[in-house]
């Protein structure tokens, strides 16, 4: 593969032949990383290559068995090491080599094989081969085996074998390597969602990780039922055909919520796909009930779930994350179509059917659409101010490059950070990347909106601008950053400012934070220096360490606010290397029940939680 690479160009700006060089394939994936896998990280993020080299891994065996081979798929993780054995055909033992090392090689160009396969271009287990420190792949085949063991793409082991007692199958294991995923660790809080999804879009599946099994036998309702955190409002609509799988609720939650799915793929970006659902569903309902709903009060409070199966996917990057394809398959039938036509008639058929569904169903979007219309007086005042704001870029200090937009290879790395007062926002503006990294300054304490209408939304000054500068009214689609970041200070009133803007979310776009947007900013309480070096510490326990490293009286400053660092220090706190901690919701976190504790009325149970939880300077008072 012919690879230009610009540093190798004279200073005079000369191009000759010697210029032209030709890269080896697992060169070229390790130089280019980001062309195969996406991001990097260290694992602290659900979308960090390490965990796209397992999928890549997974999503070969997935197929085998989507072909109707190997009902279980061992996965083991013991450190950085990572295997991973199906008991699928495995690999024809003349092409172990090929298939785990030549580029564009495999049994998907063949749709005869792989109808509806995840991977299609074979470039995804080579790449992890090339990206990891150590490779290894054996396929068994009818008491025969064959493997291959590599080091960074290089082979340095080729066996066979004319006797195995091995099932038939392919082993993979693999170490990620840690020249090219600095500090990476494998966490399980991003693993299991990952094998979670693959049992419950095949059911019958069993996947073994670690010696935990994972299965589902209700498919994307059991999907639905492990990532609700509001009350269902009526039995789960779960719905099967040729190639398609939906599942729909509504709950009392603001916003929309869906997961997609093609060919086994979570398409978290959604796609074509999602687009058609979103659309057929709505009018399928709206025609049913023969009233002339809005669709967004018919959405608002859904959450679905898609599956379809599609000859030959497009998707928009090699990871997978949003499908491009508009047709079903090579004889034309296009996605719309198809999944309109099929909602037509079996959700239309299903509300005929299920009047108790139909009736709760018609209820929720009578509620929104009063809710709407309540609110309808205040949203064109609300987004002339938001707009008059923006012009005037009281609030906002935005960046270049947004989320949504059509073009650019950086979108995944955009982010606002929401800070209060004038000299954290100006330390932060100061250090900020502008082309990637925007700034919404807080004046005050945000509302306590618990309990409160999306009305307040609107009438409430800072919740209006923060919406309108996120670009989240309508929903997800139009949000402008993909990480919405809480830079507050690490005192008693930054952890208050935090719980309030997290209760706005979760109360009024609960969608952005089960998407992995929203995140906490970690900066350092001390910094530790003496005349050779500078530590940033985080923790009391990183200070001890710093001052044992330095030697005797270093020294020591406390930071008590954002706006005490300096422009020139904050460069190292938001850069590539900053420190986030996701915010996350489970299953177990009921959003309403969650809420009214930490943020209803001062119960005594939350006055003995405050008393048994208190810590005053690092001592729990008892």
């Amino acid at each position: 593969m012919a690879e230009l690479d610009k540093n190798l160009l004279s200073t005079n700006g000369n191009y000759q032949e010697e210029n032209i060089v030709t890269l080896e394939w697992q060169e070229h994936i390790r130089r280019r990383p980001g062309m195969y896998i996406g991001k990097l990280g260290d694992g602290s993020s659900y979308d960090d290559g390490i965990y796209v080299l397992l999928k890549e891994v997974l999503d070969n065996s997935i197929d085998e068995f989507m072909m109707g081979f190997g009902k279980t798929i061992e996965v083991k993780i013991e450190g950085s090491n990572v295997s991973v054995r199906d008991y699928g055909r495995g690999v024809p033992l003349g092409k172990v080599k090929d298939v785990s090392s030549k580029m564009n090689t495999g049994a998907k160009y063949d749709s005869k094989a792989f109808k509806k396969s995840v991977g299609l271009n074979g470039v995804g287990i080579k790449a992890v081969n090339a990206l990891s420190s150590r490779f290894f792949i054996e396929s068994y085949r009818d008491g025969k085996s064959s493997c291959v063991e590599y080091q960074r793409g290089i082979v340095v082991r080729e066996e066979t074998s004319d006797a195995t007692g091995e099932s038939n199958g392919t082993l993979v294991s693999f170490t990620p390597d840690p020249e090219i995923f600095d500090g990476y660790v494998y966490r399980e809080q991003f693993i299991e969602p990952l094998l979670k999804n693959y049992v419950f879009l095949n059911t019958g599946l069993t996947i073994v990780f670690n010696g935990k099994k994972y299965t589902s036998k209700n498919g994307l309702e059991d999907l639905l039922n492990e990532n609700l955190t509001s009350e269902n409002l009526y039995p789960i609509i779960h719905l099967y055909g040729e190639d398609i799988e939906v599942a729909i609720t509504h709950t009392n939650q603001y916003g929309e919520e869906y997961y997609s799915f093609v060919n086994g793929q979570h398409t978290s970006q959604g796609g074509t796909h999602l687009s058609a659902f979103r659309e057929a569903s709505a009018r399928t309902i709206k025609e049913f009930f023969n009233r002339n709903f809005e669709y967004s009060d018919i959405r608002n409070g859904i959450v679905a779930a898609i599956s379809i199966k599609v000859e030959e996917p497009v998707f928009e990057s090699q990871t997978k994350t949003k499908l491009g394809s508009r047709d079903m398959s090579p004889n034309g039938v296009s996605v719309n179509k198809y999944i309109g036509d099929f909602l037509k008639k079996e959700l239309d058929n299903y509300l005929h059917k299920n009047p108790e569904t139909a009736d709760i169903l018609q209820k929720k979007i009578l509620d929104s659409e009063k809710e709407r219309k309540a609110i309808a007086g205040v949203t064109k005042l609300a987004r002339e101010r938001a707009k008059k704001a923006s012009l005037h870029n009281k609030k906002l200090r935005d960046c270049r490059i947004h989320y949504n937009d059509a073009k650019g290879d950086q979108l995944d790395e955009t982010s606002i950070f929401i800070t209060e007062g004038d000299s954290a926002s100006g330390s932060i503006t100061k250090s900020r990347d502008p082309n990637l990294q925007a700034v919404f300054s807080l004046r005050g304490k945000p509302l306590n909106c618990f309990g409160l209408t999306k009305k307040i939304v609107y009438e409430n000054e800072e919740f209006n601008l923060l919406q309108a500068a996120l670009n989240i009214e309508d929903g997800m689609e139009g949000l402008r950053y993909n990480k919405v970041i809480i830079a507050t200070d690490a005192d008693t009133d930054g952890m208050h400012i935090r719980l309030l803007l997290l209760t706005f979310f979760l109360q009024f776009f609960p969608d952005l934070i089960k998407k992995n947007h929203v995140y906490i900013l970690q900066t350092p309480l001390f910094r530790v220096r003496n005349k050779k070096k500078t530590i940033y510490c985080y923790t009391d326990e990183e200070r001890l360490a710093a001052i044992d490293e330095l030697g005797p009286n270093p020294e020591i400053t406390r930071f008590k606010g954002l706006g005490e660092i300096s422009p020139d220090e904050f460069r190292h706190f938001i850069g590539p290397d900053m420190r986030l901690d996701r915010v996350t919701m489970r299953k177990e976190d009921l959003l309403k029940e969650l809420l009214e504790f930490y943020m209803g009325k001062n119960t005594p149970e939350r006055q003995n939680f405050i008393i048994e939880n208190l810590v005053i300077d690092g001592d729990e008072v008892a």
